[in-house]
């Protein structure tokens, strides 16, 4: 844990945002929490956010739109049993604050009604991941102009085949603070920024106009100094070069084969193939595949699969959750034994387990629920040149684009956006068209070589799940899967 002086200047911040300006004070969230508990409940909270975000896009060489946009409100819950009750506004006031208390209140029979305690004012224990800044005040407009126009110019001077470039540039600063019945108090601010880049590139193929798109970018939680020189040359050489792959590519084989997974945002596949699997709602309800599993093995040896939101300066990371509780690093499958699930306070009671951090909704007007933050697995001791010298016949996937997953019976699609064909240990060519199909537990079991290459993503990833979206990270080493099903085009 960290010292009380960063979490207590983040609370402080908080307070300066959310209730000064409004005139409301700590003993007015207390009074407003006596409110709910008035009637019994088991859980009740407040959530005060303030956000800033600006967004700029570059189309056809020229920087076509920007946007700026304030939020703030407040979001206020009563939990009783499994039921939830919750109302929000982004009127913050005494009045209105009082008004949700009673109205969420009403989840527990009047009948039930008690004389509240308000138990004594506590600071929650927070970390200390990233600095407190607001990105969007890192660069001047003009200097964000100019970052993406270098993105443009640096893309089309690559190579001629490039015909368009689009680029974004995305900075939020997020202030929160949350008030719980137990007399916790927390807050966290949260800068967040995303440059993303993509490439159209074009040729002529047998006769044929041919056009491919390749895209990069990446991001976190800093300023936008981050993206200098030589990041932007990082993530315009990467795009560009996914496109002019798959300009050569050839249509994907189909059938059941040997397939290596890159290492990085290829981790996205474990993100939703086995990460929504092992959050704690689903498994309350028996829901997922992975229930009642705790103990077992769910997969082969080596493999360790972590979700951690500890990790300094991830998109993923947080200093505490949106239910006030430190972030941790959580060791969900240990040597392919489940150890654990994600969890958020109200499912964590409900298994009469301890809530991992994971906490998480999209904005005040929003309920919580047990999402992930970065979800990774641990290397292995093998080099990825020699995963890929194994395979006899095969594909190696190195990049992906979209996918599904159905939580109950595991079962998975994929597209790899960047593919190419091996044969005898080589790579042969790159391949168009490819699809994973799968059952996630299943695939796990299927791992048979894994890489000491581990990385993270660059910093792009946003996950949604009941209509909530908030941002996450990926990442694993390079990992041999043995019969995994190809859904390819040729």
């Amino acid at each position: 844990m960290i010292s009380r002086e960063p979490t207590l200047a983040r609370i402080a911040t908080a307070q300066q945002l959310l209730l000064d300006p409004f005139g409301l004070t700590p003993a007015h969230l207390q009074r407003a929490l006596a409110e709910i508990q008035a009637h019994k409940v088991d859980d009740a909270d407040l959530y005060f956010q303030y956000t800033r975000s600006e967004g700029w896009s570059l189309e056809e060489g020229i920087v076509k739109t920007g946007s700026f946009s304030i939020d703030q409100g407040v979001g206020v819950r009563a939990v009783s049993g499994e039921k939830t009750a919750f109302a929000y506004s982004d009127d913050i006031s005494e009045a209105s604050l009082l008004d949700a208390a009673r109205t969420v209140r009403a989840i527990s029979s009047a009948a039930q009604s008690r004389r509240a305690k308000v138990p004594a004012q506590k600071i929650a224990g927070s970390r200390s991941l990233y600095d407190g800044l607001d990105p969007i005040a890192t660069l001047d407009s003009t200097a964000k102009v100019q970052l993406l126009e270098q993105v443009e110019q640096r893309a089309r001077a690559k190579d001629p085949r490039v015909v368009q470039v689009m680029a974004g540039l995305a900075s939020e600063y997020d202030v929160v603070l949350v008030a719980r019945a137990d007399g916790t108090l927390a807050a966290d601010v949260r800068p967040l920024v995303r440059l993303s880049v993509t490439v159209i590139a074009e040729a002529q193929v047998a006769g044929q106009t041919r056009r491919e798109v390749g895209s990069s970018g990446g991001g976190g939680r800093f300023g936008l100094a981050y993206f200098d020189s030589a990041r932007i040359d990082e993530y315009v050489d990467q795009a560009v070069q996914a496109a002019l792959t798959n300009l050569d590519a050839r249509p994907a084989p189909a059938g059941e084969m040997t397939v290596v997974l890159g290492a990085g945002w290829p981790g996205i596949l474990l993100h939703e193939a086995i990460g929504h699997g092992l959050e704690g709602d689903f498994n309350r309800k028996g829901s997922s595949a992975f229930s009642g599993r705790i103990g077992q093995r769910v997969a082969a040896k080596g493999v360790t699969v972590l979700d951690d939101g500890t990790i300094a300066d991830r998109r993923g990371s947080l200093n505490v959750d949106d239910e006030g509780n430190a972030s941790q690093r959580n060791v969900l499958i240990e040597d392919g034994i489940l150890k654990g699930y994600i969890q958020d306070a109200m499912n964590a009671r409900l298994m009469r387990v301890k809530p991992t951090g994971n906490g998480r909704r999209e904005s005040y007007a929003h309920i919580p629920m047990p999402r992930m933050t970065n979800t990774y697995m641990l290397g292995g001791d093998k080099e990825p040149a020699e995963i890929i010298a194994s395979i006899k016949k095969g594909l190696y996937a190195s990049n992906f684009g979209g996918g599904q997953v159905d939580i109950t019976s595991g079962k998975f699609v994929f597209s790899a956006s960047e593919a190419f064909w091996v044969e005898n240990g080589k790579i042969q060519y790159p391949v168009k068209g490819a699809t994973l199909v799968g059952n996630g537990p299943d695939a796990l079991t299927r791992v048979s070589m894994i890489g000491n290459d581990m990385k993270l993503d660059s910093g792009v990833g946003t996950c949604g799940k009941e209509g909530q979206s908030v941002p996450v990270g990926v990442g694993q080493p390079t990992l041999r899967i043995d019969g995994l099903t190809v859904g390819g085009t040729a």
